[in-house]
């Protein structure tokens, strides 16, 4: 299991736009997804055992914030040839296992990743109201295998700052996980084999 950090994206950068296919084929574009106040992008998937370790935190910390105007949406962007759990298929059994009722959508052709410049599953993006990047780092500092409970601590915490218009810690630690699983030949120029954690 490679260890492999999130890229620390730029604060401020505008959201890359997208449509696409949920686990059903039904497009959803960024517009569909936003949230009025503001919007938290995760790439992520099913068979990474960092995704599982905080998969029942991602499905309450969505459900605690829709009311407060915070929208979420899910990508899955590993090869899921080569990775068949990851199929739109499995996501819609996933969903239904761990209770996410947020779009949960499936980027075939990883160029919504490379938009992003997603490196880790899972890897967290979160956008105000304009779209413009506020916080980029981790959930919390659980790992799997540590018989730690997430609760979402860091990435709650820039979302609070968020919706009550207080200014978000610009030091953000770095989301940890397995490496997206990239398609042969459609590696970013960012991709690091060995790891960056």
């Amino acid at each position: 299991m490679v260890r492999t950090a999130s890229t620390m994206l730029p604060l401020g950068t505008s959201a890359p736009d997208f449509t696409l296919p949920d686990y059903d084929g039904n497009p959803k574009s960024l517009a569909d997804c936003r949230g009025e106040n503001g919007t938290l992008v995760i790439f992520m998937c099913n068979h990474c055992p960092y995704v599982k370790h905080v998969a029942p935190e991602l499905a309450k910390l969505a459900d605690d914030y829709v009311a407060r105007g915070l929208a979420t949406v899910g990508i899955s962007s590993n090869d899921a040839e080569a990775y068949p759990d990851d199929s739109p298929a499995k996501m819609k059994e996933e969903a239904a296992i761990q209770g996410y009722h947020f779009p949960y959508l499936f980027d075939e052709t990883q160029e919504v990743a490379a938009a992003y410049h997603a490196a880790c599953t899972p890897d967290f993006y979160l956008f105000d109201a304009d779209l413009k990047l506020v916080y980029r780092g981790q959930l919390d500092d659980t790992r799997p295998k540590q018989d730690q409970t997430p609760d979402g601590r860091d990435l709650r915490a820039a979302i609070d700052a968020l919706l009550s218009g207080q200014k978000i810690a610009e030091v953000q630690k770095p989301s940890i996980g397995c490496n997206i699983k990239w398609k042969a030949g459609a590696e970013p120029g960012y991709f690091n084999p060995s790891g960056s954690a």
